[in-house]
């Protein structure tokens, strides 16, 4: 654990700019820099970087952040791996908590299976160019097409065909045989004799997102091998193949870029669309794909497309990991090649445009892939129609987000010209029976419906909505956003104004922190809520506004980070507000607008009231429905009043 001593040290000592340099090429423009942003393809720069306030922002996609959260989102690095880098960089020492012996035994035995994989790769690149691994291994990868500069980037190699020679070469440099069996490279057999796993195959390497080496897949090019055609490595402390997919580690940074990832299935696959020059490409280590792997693509992108063979295995597999993605809340499309083509042998064939041309033109959601798939088939059988309808329904249900379901009964609805009531009606049919008990449940007890497949009739909103309500959330963003910019500056009021109090001058976050207080209101909206509460802990604690910004950019709560620098930062315009602003002293300003913007946050939780007391007079009866309409009745006086004091009523 990293002392938060240190921490502050790092995140004080590093500089936007130079950070944000290594990897960007920055123009200066006044007092910050501009560049075209990595984020996203853009030909006018909109990626600002600001070395007085420390924080990077791209006003096209929204991409904003710290020294911290750059490294994270550009390299794709954990929180404490860019403190660690960062560190690194800025020759800053770090002095963790006190190990126990357990702590350094682990830490130990990790980084001795990372040395002998790392051994192990290097030993295979090496084995490639040697006569054997030139003759057999290196003439494939040129028979399938690879270039050399392919080969040597993605760490190509060869084990040679004597069944010790690897385990013979680690003994020789030193290497343990425990941390060899342990990295998955040799194994031990019951009579407690080794060998290498791999021998006589080419040699494909598997890469953490951060480029380490844990694990490998061997191809053998002999029919009589005498074992499988393809050997990985096995499930190991070293290497968890549900957290590992081929490629991503070279795909990353194209798939943060283009928003996008094409998921395929075998290693040359990877290979030679890369080599084409379609690089936002993975594969799922030569296995089926996995939740986790899902789970981890998820961490780069929203958007895959599969592109698999055009066989039946091909298809089969394309099905299975549509409901996978679905099921992850993203967006999935297919593109099935040709019957007899694999984004290997395509890619091979064709360049680059008519490869991007053909994707473009196939590719289809799942809804027309399964209809293309099975509607012939079912064409003019009336329960095949049937059965199809409800497999793409089913398939709809595996969607966590109640919109984009509704969005998919409404396609499924006027593509088959059925009532979409009966689509809904087998959607929350399927979620239900998908539910699983709760940990205090029987497994006879019979799941609770699922609120967002089913008909509301109880008042409260759903609780997605609760916890994000659209009403509230602009005006906690303006409050959210005051306080961020303006936290520490005093409100200076005249004598003569309604907020002018003898004992003392607040500043903005004071104010709006009282003027919350005063009603007991927390804001709705999780997000603004963890980052107005992170503000104030530090504020509380006496740290000064920039020191309190710093603190949370570069914590590692990442949505208080992304939300504090999206609101600190804000692109000059010229509204109204603007103008005003600049004809008025900072301390005027200030004085006439915070004001005015708590009142409209009240308008607004007003308005919000009187939406949930509408939804309740609808079903209430006999004393409540008294007691409703006098609640509405208080709640529309009370608007007609802060209207008035906002000037947009008499």
């Amino acid at each position: 654990m990293i002392p938060q001593e240190t921490v502050n040290q790092i995140t004080e000592t590093a500089r936007i700019e130079e950070v944000v340099g290594d990897f960007v090429s920055l123009k200066r423009r006044g007092s910050d820099f501009v560049a075209c942003c990595p984020f996203h393809n853009e030909k006018t720069p909109s990626f600002h970087v600001s070395p007085s306030r420390g924080i990077y922002k791209c006003f096209g996609c929204g991409k904003a952040g710290s020294s911290v959260n750059f490294l994270m989102e550009y390299e794709h690095l954990t929180y404490v791996e860019a403190l660690r880098y960062l560190a690194k960089k800025y020759h800053i020492e770090i002095q963790e908590r006190e190990e126990t012996a357990e702590d350094i035994a682990r830490r130990q035995r990790s980084e001795s299976l990372h040395l002998a994989a790392e051994f192990a790769q290097k030993f295979f690149v090496e084995s490639l160019q040697k006569d054997e691994g030139r003759a057999i291994g290196l003439q494939y990868f040129h028979s399938r097409g690879l270039e050399d500069a392919t080969i040597l980037k993605y760490g190509l190699g060869w084990s040679p065909r004597a069944r010790n020679s690897l385990l013979d070469a680690a003994r020789a440099a030193g290497y343990k045989d425990e941390y060899m069996v342990g990295a998955g490279v040799v194994i031990q057999r019951e009579d407690g004799t080794l060998s290498d796993r791999f021998w006589d195959r080419v040699m494909f390497p598997f890469h953490t997102v951060s480029g380490r080496v844990v694990g490998f897949g061997g191809r053998t090019l002999k029919k009589d091998h005498g074992g499988m055609k393809y050997v990985n490595s096995p499930e190991s402390e070293l290497y968890v193949k549900n957290q590992i997919l081929y490629g991503l580690y070279f795909a990353k940074n194209e798939i943060s870029r283009t928003g996008k990832c094409y998921l395929v299935e075998g290693y040359l696959d990877v290979l030679s669309m890369h080599q084409l020059g379609i690089t936002n490409v993975v594969a799922s280590s030569g296995t089926s794909l996995t939740d986790g792997q899902v789970s981890l693509l998820k961490r780069f992108t929203e958007n895959v497309t599969i592109m698999y063979d055009g066989d039946s295995a091909g298809i089969h597999a394309a099905l299975r990991g549509i409901n996978m993605i679905l099921r992850e809340g993203m967006n999935v499309k297919i593109v099935l090649l040709p019957d007899g083509d694999d984004p290997d042998s395509f890619a091979q064939k064709h360049t680059l445009e008519e490869v991007q041309d053909f994707i473009a033109e196939h590719e289809q959601d799942f809804i027309g892939f399964k209809c293309d798939l099975l509607l012939e088939d079912a064409a003019g059988d009336p329960l095949k129609k049937a059965d199809l309808i409800n497999d793409i329904a089913d398939t709809v249900a595996e969607i966590p987000d109640p919109i984009k379901r509704s969005t998919y009964t409404e396609a499924v609805s006027a593509k088959f010209r059925v009532d979409p009531d009966l689509i809904l009606a087998r959607i929350g049919a399927t979620r239900r029976s998908r539910q699983k008990p709760s940990p205090g449940q029987s497994r006879t007890e019979t799941p609770a419906p699922d609120p967002e497949t089913v008909p509301q009739t109880e008042p409260d909103q759903p609780r997605a909505l609760r916890d994000e309500n659209e009403i509230l959330a602009p005006g906690e963003r303006e409050l959210l956003a005051f306080i961020l910019r303006e936290g520490s500056e005093p409100l200076v009021f005249p004598t003569d104004s309604e907020f002018y109090s003898p004992d003392g001058v607040p500043t903005v976050a004071e104010f709006i922190d009282d003027a919350l207080a005063s009603d007991d209101v927390r804001f709705s909206n999780s997000a603004y809520r963890e980052t107005y509460e992170a503000y104030f802990t530090h504020y509380d604690a006496g740290e000064d506004q920039k020191t309190i910004i710093l603190r949370l950019l570069s914590g590692e709560n990442q949505q208080v980070a992304r939300v504090t620098a999206d609101l600190s930062v804000e692109k000059f315009q010229i509204t109204v507000r603007d103008f005003e602003k600049s004809l008025m002293a900072k301390g005027s300003w200030l004085a006439s607008y915070v004001p005015r913007a708590i009142l409209a946050y009240q308008d607004k939780r007003v308005e919000a009231r009187l939406s949930t007391l509408r939804r309740e007079l609808m079903t209430a009866t006999g004393e409540d429905q008294i007691r409703i309409l006098d609640e509405i009745g208080k709640a529309n006086t009370l608007k007609r009043r802060i209207k008035i004091k906002l000037g947009r009523e008499k």
